[in-house]
């Protein structure tokens, strides 16, 4: 799906100022996606953190970037205009206009000259990097979990069946399920046939049971497995239960399992593995980066 870089969004954006009123991002939004043709679909993509739309997201660094230029000023908060520089770079209308162009105003090369070494490097980078900052470091996250997932699915394959079970109970525990992993404890096995590994509770106060089977199996789990699952369910007067894997299930299991009465849940491994990572079970904390922002409510004045 085609969104363009923050650098090709420079000189529309400020044609889009170019009347000289007072604009905002928000208000401008809709008219630069109409002229680049983004459809709905494109404009819903967004970032890997998926706090934010990839587009708008270029669209505020190219803002950024043409203010440190002195193309675009900040009147106050979320309001800019083009200035005097910004409209003779639209009448200039360079093609293209990109962050090597940027780079021979003054205001750009006392602002680049400013930053660390590191941020320095990426200015420097940036006339060939279609991606902003956010994209560049949501990017490195999204790979960064990507490889962990891989690598903790191989080592949940490679422990014992009755660890599987005890590990499947305390990610549900940790999930909010079951109370205590002591109570949850003392339900795995209880069961022990009929298609049933273990029962928690849905709740702190057990309102509500749930059945679990959990499979530490390399091929995928078929609609037999299944259909063994819920009919230990029904035997049970159970209207719940989780199916948890390390491999996947076939079509034909996830089609069964979602038109039976029962409520059953099927989580692959793929899935486990996010869930693992989610509620810090089997990992632990690496690095933390806390990406901050201006606080332009600090500055406002009464």
């Amino acid at each position: 799906m085609f969104i363009p870089d923050f650098q090709s969004i420079f000189l529309p954006l400020l044609k889009a100022c170019a009347d000289g009123k007072e604009h905002t991002k928000q208000e401008l939004l809709p008219m630069l996606a109409k002229q680049f043709g983004l459809t709905d679909v494109a404009l819903s993509i967004k970032l890997a953190s998926g706090k934010q739309g990839m587009f708008d997201n270029r669209v505020g660094w190219a803002k950024s970037y043409l203010k440190q230029a002195g193309s675009l000023e900040i009147v106050r908060r979320g309001v800019f205009r083009i200035t005097v520089h910004g409209l003779q770079v639209v009448n200039d209308n360079p093609q293209p206009l990109n962050v090597r162009y940027l780079k021979r105003f003054p205001e750009f090369v006392v602002f680049n000259a400013g930053k660390p070494k590191d941020e320095s490097k990426f200015i420097e980078s940036a006339s060939v990097n279609p991606e902003t900052p956010d994209e560049l470091i949501a990017g490195g996250y999204k790979q960064l979990r990507e490889a962990l997932a891989i690598e903790l699915l191989d080592r949940i394959k490679s422990v014992s069946p009755s660890r599987f079970e005890v590990l499947v109970v305390e990610l549900l525990v940790k999930m909010g399920y079951g109370g205590t992993e002591e109570d949850a404890g003392r339900v795995v096995g209880k069961s022990g046939d009929g298609g049933i590994d273990g029962i928690i509770n849905e709740d702190r106060l057990g309102l509500d049971v749930i059945y679990i089977q959990a499979k530490r199996w390399e091929a995928d789990v078929g609609r037999p497995e299944i259909q063994k699952f819920v009919g230990a369910l029904a035997g049970n007067k159970a209207s719940k239960g989780i199916f948890i894997t390390s491999s996947g299930f076939s079509r034909g299991a996830v089609d069964y399992a979602s038109q039976v009465n029962h409520r059953v849940v099927l989580i692959n491994g793929a899935m486990l593995a996010e869930l693992m990572m989610d509620y810090d079970l089997g990992v632990s904390t690496k690095d933390v980066y806390t990406v901050k922002r201006l606080d332009t409510d600090y500055f406002e004045e009464d």
